[in-house]
């Protein structure tokens, strides 16, 4: 007589065919693995030539042109966050892959905290340049991205039937 094997999906009651990394996962999967490698870019393409074209020395410098004593802390703020959730989104891939029951959790911290962040440096922002616009354009795109991820992820995360199958490791 064979001997049927019970999987975590079975033992909760959800049907087998909810396991596995398919049909919406197939796009967090997309959005999980791209995202850290968006930041890395966003990262080597930014933070470098601050410190190569006299810009962090115009900025933060008593004796630059456009000196303000937010310009530092505001800087080594975002350089902190976005290596932070860099390094949580790398994080976040290993959680993904290896199908681990942190993995939700995990989403929506980064999404929830990212949106949070992108607006409280806006905010930042409008203290040291109180004639800029508050939202610029790339400002405006990644506060779209966050609240799309915040409004359809997150809930998905939390009451699908096949991120409850998979990930539960």
């Amino acid at each position: 007589m064979e001997e049927t094997k019970v999987t975590p999906a079975l033992e909760s009651g959800l049907a087998d065919d909810m396991v596995g990394i398919k049909g919406w996962l197939i796009l967090v999967a997309i959005g999980v693995v791209i995202a850290p490698f968006r930041l890395i870019a966003f990262m080597l393409s930014t933070y470098p030539e601050l410190f190569t074209t006299g810009t962090w020395q115009s900025l933060t410098s008593q004796f630059g042109d456009y000196y303000h004593p937010y310009w530092e802390p505001l800087l080594l703020s975002e350089m902190l966050f976005n290596t932070l959730i860099t390094l949580a989104s790398l994080y976040l891939i290993v959680l993904f892959f290896k199908k681990k029951a942190q993995f939700p959790k995990w989403y929506i911290g980064i999404a929830v905290s990212s949106l949070i962040f992108i607006m409280a440096d806006a905010f930042a922002i409008r203290l040291i340049l109180p004639d800029a616009p508050l939202f610029d354009g790339d400002t405006k795109t990644e506060i779209i991205r966050g609240v799309i991820a915040v409004i359809i992820w997150v809930p998905y995360m939390l009451i699908s039937e096949r991120v409850k199958a998979t990930f539960v490791r």
